[in-house]
């Protein structure tokens, strides 16, 4: 199989500041819809670790590389990068 003809997927993963739990999954769950909606968005899924309660992962998996672009200019992602992650996350981890 030749790259072009493979679907992009990306693993992103959240801690919370201390007490911010709540609040950070609040705005990650408001990603869900805007995306899940995005052109060559095949999967959206947020996970939450029953182990560390301030860890948060997304699995996200578009159908290529372009598409994967569009959603990392939505603003809501924008939005997620710039504001909410230096507020509300202690460490992220994005692949």
């Amino acid at each position: 199989m030749t790259r072009k003809n493979t679907q992009l997927v990306c693993v992103a993963t959240f801690l919370a500041k201390d007490g911010c739990e709540e609040q950070l999954l609040d705005e990650l769950a408001a990603l869900m819809p805007p995306t899940r909606r995005e052109e060559g968005c095949i999967r959206y899924e947020l996970n939450h670790s029953m182990t560390e309660p301030r860890r948060f992962v997304y699995i996200e998996k578009f159908n290529d590389d372009a598409h994967f672009d569009l959603h990392a200019k939505a603003p809501h992602v924008v939005r997620l990068l710039e504001e909410v992650i230096p507020k509300l996350v202690e460490t992220s981890d994005i692949h």
